[in-house]
């Protein structure tokens, strides 16, 4: 029962971190371009360059 006065308010702080955490990642634009990354790849030039 003890155990409960430690872990209660220790996982409320954790899920007010990252409830924080992801607040600040939608805000800055983290989530902005999911596809661009992944494609850009597929878009590189394959050609050896030239001397």
């Amino acid at each position: 029962m003890e155990s409960l006065y430690l872990l209660v308010p220790l996982s409320l702080v954790l899920i007010g971190l990252l409830v924080w955490i992801l607040n600040w990642s939608i805000k800055s634009g983290q989530f902005d371009d999911l596809d661009g990354p992944g494609e850009a790849i597929l878009m590189d030039d394959d050609t050896p360059k030239t001397k």
